[in-house]
């Protein structure tokens, strides 16, 4: 059930919109991880979270399929700031959700929330320095204005998954589910399934659904690389033996983001060497005469599209024991008992689920005003990975294509902290990246070939080829330039209130970054 605390509906349509100093939308992983950091860093800063759904998690409360779990360990998808307990590293949906909502509680962020409010259009008014969040509830409309926005509204639409054109679908008498919108009376037991996709959610779904199918059957145009990892760590489980839970978490953390980066830099400086590591591991765990060639092996080199995590070869160990068969072919057209493939071969199926991936959008898909004149995010480049060329005061969080999301998450909220204090410091009202010629950037946001992204990529805005206008996909890299890197590093524009010039970040007068504001005892006592 949704926290009873945070259910507040907002202000009504005929006063004045309420004010905080930073709006976040989205009450997911980002969401939450921005809230923690603006209120242990920023304490007299007041926040609030809008969140579209009827209840936090973001990811981990939309998705409902069977067997979802994380694609990451827990000791870089958790929070720094709150070690993951459990024994399980690669752990299932709920109990994710359940660690989400444990920290929203313990740091009493629970008040901030307010669900069912879904942000249709952003304004931005440089004569204010503020923006104005118009926002859908089921009350009727409502406006929040904030100085600064965070979106942590994840990077995909909530309300509806990418489904193929698929030919004569409609003739097809059984069920077709997309598992985004798993229903949850669904009775899969004793029937035959068919699962069309290669991606993390079609490898998560066949093992579990398989267990009580007549048979699964996963059709895939192309292999994806799959890697096996025990979803107990079992060096995360000694630590936690010997040393205080804090510090075992944190070096759990720290071997976690060791071998990612590790592996991620084998991947690109031998990417040969990577596939036949990752291929030789797929063999040892299939029958000895298994088609690896044809059903495991890629077109594409390791970490070009984001690798299949396989928790204990789960699917592995369906396919080995004949409870689930793969099939690599296309679609020719659906027919009434199931599909003919292109091969001439036909699937018959008394339910189809299409994995067929993601519609990605921004900003939760809201409306982009900056002074009047509508924000087209394809014509800015990114700054820093979190922040839009000519757009003042907001930050979008993105994670990693090739580690944890949260890892991204949280350097971003720390970095938009930093900002803030940093125009509180100057007597500063907005902050703004410019990009000496946006239309020299024409790399892609992402550098990565699956399909739900290279879709999507003419609807993103660009990144440069140098710092600060590259998207580093290294945490380290990151660390440095984000959590400890300057803020004046001569792309941000700062201005004040009603239409002062603006300054470049780096003049010379520039005073010293300031140390993070502490709560006074009046604050302390307040909350």
């Amino acid at each position: 059930m949704p926290l009873e605390a945070a259910t507040d509906a907002g202000p009504p349509t005929d006063r004045a919109p309420e004010h905080v100093d930073v709006l976040i939308i989205g009450a997911g992983i980002s969401g939450i991880g921005a809230a923690w950091r603006i209120q242990h860093k920023m304490p007299r800063k007041s926040f609030l979270i809008v969140e579209a759904r009827g209840d936090l998690g973001g990811t981990w409360d939309l998705f409902r399929y069977p067997g979802i779990r994380s694609d990451s360990d827990m000791h870089t998808l958790g929070f720094d700031f709150k070690p993951w307990l459990e024994a399980k590293a690669i752990a299932d949906g709920p109990s994710i959700k359940r660690y989400l909502r444990e920290t929203v509680e313990e740091n009493r962020i629970d008040r901030r929330i307010r669900f069912g409010h879904r942000v249709k259009r952003l304004s931005w008014d440089s004569n204010t320095a503020q923006w104005t969040a118009e926002i859908d509830t089921d009350a009727g409309p409502r406006r929040i204005t904030a100085g600064f926005v965070v979106s942590g509204a994840g990077y995909y639409r909530y309300d509806r998954g990418y489904t193929p054109d698929f030919k004569a679908i409609e003739r097809f008498r059984g069920q077709v589910v997309h598992p985004q919108l798993w229903p949850e009376d669904l009775d899969y037991a004793d029937k035959r399934v068919l699962v069309i996709g290669s991606g993390a959610t079609a490898v998560t779904i066949v093992p579990e659904i398989a267990k009580t199918a007549a048979h699964v059957t996963m059709l895939q145009r192309s292999p994806t690389y799959m890697i096996t990892r025990p979803s107990v760590d079992a060096i995360a489980s000694t630590l936690r033996k010997v040393l205080p839970r804090r510090a075992a978490y944190a070096m759990s953390r720290l071997k976690n983001i060791g071998l990612q980066l590790i592996g991620f830099r084998m991947a690109r400086k031998q990417p040969q060497k990577m596939k036949e590591q990752l291929l030789t591991l797929v063999r040892e765990q299939l029958p000895k005469d298994y088609d690896v060639e044809t059903h495991f092996t890629p077109r594409y080199n390791p970490w070009d599209q984001r690798l299949c995590l396989v928790p204990d070869g789960d699917f592995f160990k369906a396919v080995s024991e004949g409870r689930a068969t793969l099939v690599t072919d296309e679609i020719e057209t659906f027919t009434e008992a199931g599909v003919t493939l292109n091969s001439g071969d036909s699937i018959e199926a008394d339910i189809v689920v299409t994995a067929t991936g993601l519609e990605l959008q921004l900003l939760g898909g809201a409306e982009l005003v900056v002074d009047g004149t509508p924000v087209n995010l394809p014509d800015t480049v990114v700054y820093r990975g979190m922040m839009f060329s000519g757009v003042p005061n907001l930050a979008n969080v993105f994670g990693y294509t090739n580690a944890s999301w949260t890892l991204r998450s949280d350097l971003v909220a720390e970095r938009v902290c930093r900002l803030i204090r940093r125009m509180d410091h100057l007597g500063e009202a907005q902050a703004t990246p410019v990009h000496p010629d946006p239309a020299s950037a024409v790399t892609p946001f992402l550098d990565f070939s699956s399909g739900y992204v290279t879709r999507a990529m003419d609807r993103f805005p660009k990144q440069g080829d140098r710092a600060p206008w590259r998207i580093n996909q290294n945490y380290l890299l990151d660390l440095f330039e984000i959590r400890y890197g300057r803020i004046e590093d001569g792309a941000l524009k700062y201005g004040a209130l009603a239409g002062a010039s603006p300054r470049p970040s780096h003049a010379k007068a520039a005073p010293a970054e300031p140390k993070p504001e502490q709560a006074s005892p009046e604050t302390v006592a307040a909350e």
